[in-house]
């Protein structure tokens, strides 16, 4: 069986009602960090002596503020939305010691994920749970992953969760973290 891993592009294009989408907050913000860049690179542009340590650190401010807004406004102004709610979705991972991994398993494949397992998740460990939720508890992208050297390779296909299912898998994040 072919599986793949939960990332912003495949998830939004393997299932019909998420589609990744630009956030207006996220551009704004981008484009006030590359001002002050510009400010400065328009200040260093008047200035005469261009050697001094004051130039060099405008220099350095300009080029870093316009790199990172760049960055921002290129790669990090999308969002992954559930279409029939309009509900930003974010991917959270969670970790788990290897003994969970067959009860996990189990869970994923009967679709039972609710908030009164007794599995507990960790700060780090050999299983991971990559979780795709909408803000509204409306739709979950679930995959676990387990850890082979140098990776996490896939060991359950993606699930998709909507409505009643999702809520589920949300009441399940919280009761899992609640355990720590």
């Amino acid at each position: 069986m072919q599986t793949q891993t939960i990332d912003a592009p495949r998830c939004a294009s393997t299932h019909p009602h998420v589609a990744s989408r630009i956030s207006l907050p996220s551009v704004i913000y981008s484009l006030l960090l590359l001002f002050p860049g510009i400010a400065a690179f328009l200040f260093l542009y008047e200035e005469h002596d261009k050697s001094t340590t004051f130039s060099m650190a405008l220099l350095a401010f300009g080029s870093i503020f316009i790199v990172y807004g760049l960055y921002r406004l290129l790669w990090k102004s999308k969002v992954l939305v559930y279409l029939p709610t309009g509900s930003v979705a974010e991917e959270q991972c969670l970790f788990f010691d290897l003994k969970y991994m067959s009860k996990l398993v189990d869970l994923l494949n009967k679709d039972s994920l609710s908030a009164d397992t007794s599995v507990r998740c960790e700060d780090a460990g050999n299983v991971r749970m990559s979780v795709v939720l909408s803000a509204d508890n409306r739709f979950a992208a679930v995959q676990l992953f387990q850890f082979v050297p140098y990776n996490y390779a896939p060991i359950t296909p993606i699930r998709y969760y909507t409505e009643k299912e999702a809520a589920a898998v949300s009441a399940f994040l919280v009761g899992c973290k609640k355990k720590n």
